[in-house]
């Protein structure tokens, strides 16, 4: 079994934990619950996704390559974001990449090391420094979370 293989094992465990503990109404840190259409069946599907606040917006930022949240939410209206045992309805608006540099770039100023180093190790950027993650921005997909009354303007 690759590296590669071995962490994405990991990641779904955790997020099975993330998932079971939001259910009971347990939340923690800028976890979330993704609930959203799959693209090819419809179904719903549930991920444990960090909602982070960055200049004021809220963001969902993708952290693992080929990332199925991330093309089910490219296909889907709305979602829902569950946080303990409240959930609210929004659109996930992706940002141009060029939008999505200042994101990226102040994110990881302004976080733990630990998010930078995620991007590098996960093969999304080249390493953990701010200016990197940003230049990898057209590797990296950023939704705004849009709330209903919001205004969508991405720009």
């Amino acid at each position: 079994m690759s590296n590669q293989q071995r962490k994405r094992r990991l990641v779904n465990a955790v997020n099975f934990v993330i998932i079971a503990l939001q259910r009971v109404g347990i939340a923690f840190g800028p976890m979330h619950l993704l609930t959203v259409a799959g693209r090819r069946t419809g179904r719903l599907r549930t991920f444990a996704i960090a909602v982070v606040v960055v200049a004021g917006q809220r963001y969902i930022v993708q952290a693992f390559p080929k990332a199925a949240w991330v093309a089910n939410a490219r296909a889907a209206e709305q979602v829902t974001l569950t946080r303990g045992r409240r959930s609210t309805q929004a659109r996930l608006v992706e940002l141009p990449v060029e939008s999505r540099r200042p994101v990226l770039r102040r994110l990881v100023e302004e976080s733990p090391a630990s998010v930078g180093k995620r991007y590098a190790d996960n093969g999304l950027s080249p390493s953990p420094a701010p200016d990197d993650v940003a230049a990898s921005a057209e590797r990296i997909a950023v939704f705004r979370v849009v709330d209903r009354g919001d205004d969508l303007n991405v720009g």
